[in-house]
């Protein structure tokens, strides 16, 4: 009986990490296919670039603003209910994008409508993985945010065929509908009960390295709002997502202007999402082993090395490289952001924290490429917007160095 019941509950852990994985791919992979659409709207309508792409900054803050309150709602009712109530706004957000006919419809639908959607896509995923496998957290959390790269890749690529297919509109309430059912689909089968199969895991797999040794105590949130470590790892995160958006936002622009083809400069974009994914897996394997702190830091100092080498980068073999040491980079970082929350505070309010750090990062990726932006129209090349990027990075790096778990 014991047996079967060990048995059962070991089953179900892994069935909400493809739940988890699942999530990320549709939710994450369906916000970046927003680019595929964004030579459509602007043939069809005439819009300035700027107008298009500040509904999906707008998408991008309001994912952090209301993670807040996902994270906050999720500690207290459980992940089931608030995905089933995100994948409502997510799918209608979308399905409403293919009658979209002015500016402020496409703030509405796409913005405000699919932003809130959004917002419990890494919230809930990495706060429900980061609960129920307390001893492979950084494993498992890595290989969900695999995820993340998987959906980047094939949701785009499934939007541009549609669109050739069956044009734009259709194409959008083709994808949001999917989506949606994907995503209330999975939501049935979210728990919160976890304690059980950590018991478990601790006696089966006794050789991996306990994170939870170097955990404190579980802080409550009010607690944790009262401590520096906690707004100290915001504003590391603010710092660090302003980067990274920053890059991905800006890199294809400035592969063009140093003369690389719309082909090259596309394949330095592809080859920071595919080394990504070895990166967010690789990371999470190590955070197991070192520890999410110095997973980052090693990150960090792979990101600062990889912005010294763009600004020295003027052939299409030196971006290709600069792409694979910034993609590991990228990966790695995304990843431990959810193991260090826990790492630092615990697990018992793991997603109201989680929603805030996550939420700081949001800001940081909505204002990164704004300003990365204005220094290029000010200056006339990304120079001085990369070596903003580097002591902005460095500035997160020393902020972490100092970063130590929470002492009841």
């Amino acid at each position: 009986m014991l047996i079967n019941r060990t048995t059962s509950v070991k089953s179900y852990g892994y069935i909400i990490f493809a739940a988890c994985f699942s999530i990320q791919a549709v939710g994450i992979g369906s916000y970046v296919a927003y680019g595929v659409f964004f030579n459509e709207l602007m043939s069809e309508f005439q819009w300035p670039r700027a107008v298009i792409s500040g509904a999906s900054s707008l998408a991008f803050f309001m994912m952090g603003v209301f993670g807040i309150l996902i994270g906050r709602l999720n500690d207290r009712y459980g992940p089931r209910l608030l995905m089933t109530a995100t994948s409502f706004f997510f799918g209608v957000g979308f399905i409403l994008m293919s009658q979209v006919n002015s500016i402020l419809q496409l703030y509405i639908f796409y913005g405000i409508l699919f932003g809130i959607g959004l917002s419990s896509i890494d919230v809930i995923a990495l706060s429900t993985i980061a609960r129920w496998f307390s001893l492979r957290r950084g494993a498992m959390t890595g290989l969900v945010k695999v995820g993340t790269g998987a959906g980047q890749f094939s949701i785009p690529l499934i939007a541009s065929l549609l669109i050739g297919l069956v044009g734009w509109r259709h194409t959008y309430l083709i994808i949001g509908s999917v989506a949606s059912i994907i995503l209330f689909g999975v939501a049935q089968v979210l728990k919160r009960d976890h304690q059980e199969y950590q018991r478990i895991s601790k006696r089966d797999t006794p050789s991996i390295r306990q994170v939870n040794n170097n955990e404190t105590s579980s802080l409550s949130f009010k607690k944790a709002k009262k401590t520096l470590q906690l707004w100290n790892l915001c504003v590391v995160n603010f710092m660090v997502i302003f980067c990274l958006l920053s890059i991905l936002i800006h890199i294809v622009p400035h592969a063009r202007d140093i003369g690389l083809s719309t082909s090259q400069a596309a394949g330095v974009l592809s080859t920071i999402g595919g080394v990504s994914m070895i990166g967010r897996f690789v990371s999470g394997l190590a955070i197991d082993r070192y520890g999410s702190r110095t997973i980052m830091i090693s990150c960090l100092l792979l990101l600062i090395t990889a912005l010294f080498w763009l600004q020295v980068a003027e052939s299409p073999w030196m971006l290709f490289l600069f792409a694979c040491f910034y993609g590991l980079a990228h990966g790695g970082l995304f990843t431990a952001v959810s193991p260090i929350v826990a790492e630092i505070f615990g697990i018992k309010a793991h997603g109201t924290i989680l929603g805030i750090v996550v939420c700081f990062g949001t800001t940081g990726g909505a204002i990164g490429p704004i300003i990365a932006g204005q220094i290029f129209d000010m200056t006339g090349s990304y120079i001085t917007s990369f070596w903003t990027l580097i002591i902005i990075s460095a500035c997160s790096l020393g902020i972490l160095s100092f970063l130590q778990p929470v002492k009841k």
